[in-house]
């Protein structure tokens, strides 16, 4: 029977374990591409329906308020249904809303199918319980960690190629007011395709798909019915809700910072808005690697210690991260605030990471539910930063408190320890199985 991968072979094809980690990552790189993809547009996306600055507001809170839901029930769903099948309906069916927002013809239609987009950032969880299943606890933190970060760069990709998209459209002689449409298309085509490209070529586990499994009377890690049961245990689970709080604490203060850079830097330092972007987007390179290096160090440090090795780390990351924002909140110059803004970023990618590393190894009975809710904690961090620098008025106020507040989430994070049982369970022989 085949099992969990032992390495990660990262230009092979030729097993589930791998195709099912390329899929993954590739299915989250064009979810958050076609997720963050009207953000680079809305000047022109603004002038057309003549939006406010509060219908604005309105529809960046709509797209990312609706994920903290969807990654909680999505979680659960790969219990029931098993990742290939959740993966593929989210691909699928989230494309639906990328077209409507490319047809939409009034600022309420758009709204409501920029909420419905923000569904697809589900995919995140999917990717992350896919990988947990195809690989082995030696090397489960790195396969999460990189998926997740590759997957991640997407949404910086968009920043980027939405533009150039828009700009190729309107040279074919196209229209602005219809230009944009057309280049919004492309995100929802590149879904479909990778969507079925999921169904083809993946499958649920090493073992194989869970309704065959079922079947056979095999026992899967997300237990025997999934669905609600798997999130009724996890809810139950405290070490799950420490976890949600330290990923509020990292991806919630990753998507904060994409938010805010650019213009904190064109306020406190006069950059250019050129300028503002490249050392803006400095921060969200990071993603390329430091995600994967968190991950990476994790499985290293468990090799060598235990699953508190994996939990010391993650405190430790969380404390550099809280101490480096404040740092950039006070910098008094640009060249040590984007010193500062790399030294916690680097921080905060890598505690990401580390939380995923941790993540299978908190009940295997219920992955899919455990995977969910933390998921979902890295938005509601991201909403309460928001809804912090509305109440504060100072961007770099709330970057000091948010300093503070994440220095206090790394109590959570030492809290997650485990007892001598749980370790010897999963200790790692040093050696290759």
């Amino acid at each position: 029977m085949t099992s969990k991968a032992q390495s990660i072979k990262l230009f092979s094809f030729d097993t589930p374990q791998m195709r099912a980690f390329h899929l993954a990552w590739m299915a989250f790189f064009v979810c958050f591409f076609a997720w963050f993809a009207c953000a680079p547009l809305m000047p022109v996306i603004k002038g057309e329906f003549g939006l406010t600055v509060g219908q604005i507001a309105n529809i960046n809170i709509a797209a990312v308020a609706i994920t903290i839901l969807v990654r909680m029930v999505v979680g659960p769903l790969c219990d029931r249904f098993g990742p290939r099948k959740a993966h593929t309906a989210l691909l699928l069916v989230g494309a639906i809303p990328v077209f409507g927002v490319a047809a939409a013809q009034t600022y309420e239609s758009f709204l409501f199918f920029r909420l419905l987009i923000g569904a697809i950032g589900a995919s995140f969880v999917v990717t992350q319980y896919h990988t947990s299943v195809m690989f082995a606890p030696r090397v489960v933190g790195t396969a999460n960690a990189a998926a997740a970060g590759w997957g991640n760069a997407g949404g910086g990709v968009t920043q980027a190629l939405m533009p150039l998209i828009l700009a190729a459209v309107l040279m074919m002689g196209v229209a602005e007011t219809m230009g944009w449409r057309v280049a919004l298309i492309v995100p929802g085509v590149l879904m479909v395709l990778v969507g079925l490209a999921y169904w083809k070529f993946t499958q649920d586990c090493p073992q194989g798909n869970y309704a065959e499994l079922r079947a056979a009377g095999v026992e899967l890690e997300g237990g025997k019915k999934g669905g609600w049961d798997s999130f009724k245990l996890a809810a139950a689970n405290y070490r799950v809700w420490l976890l949600f709080v330290t990923y509020g604490a990292c991806f919630g203060i990753e998507l904060f910072i994409h938010n805010v850079a650019a213009v904190y830097y064109v306020d406190n330092f006069k950059l250019g808005l050129k300028e503002a972007g490249i050392a803006a987007g400095s921060f969200g390179l990071l993603a390329l690697f430091a995600r994967a290096l968190g991950g990476w160090i994790s499985d290293k440090m468990a090799l060598r210690g235990s699953l508190n090795s994996r939990v010391t780390l993650l405190f430790v990351l969380m404390l550099g991260e809280g101490v480096g924002l404040i740092w950039f909140a006070h910098a008094d110059s640009v060249v040590f605030a984007i010193i500062a803004m790399l030294s916690f970023g680097l921080c905060t990618h890598m505690a990401c990471g580390a939380t995923y590393a941790l993540v299978p190894f908190i009940d295997k009975r219920a992955l899919g539910g455990v995977t969910g809710i933390i998921g979902a904690g890295g938005n509601v961090g991201a909403v309460a930063a928001g809804f912090l620098m509305k109440g504060m008025g100072s961007v770099q106020q709330t970057l000091s408190m948010l300093g503070f507040l994440v220095v206090l989430s790394a109590l959570c994070a030492i809290a997650v320890r485990f007892s001598a049982a749980t370790n010897a369970e999963h200790a790692l022989a040093p050696a290759a199985a």
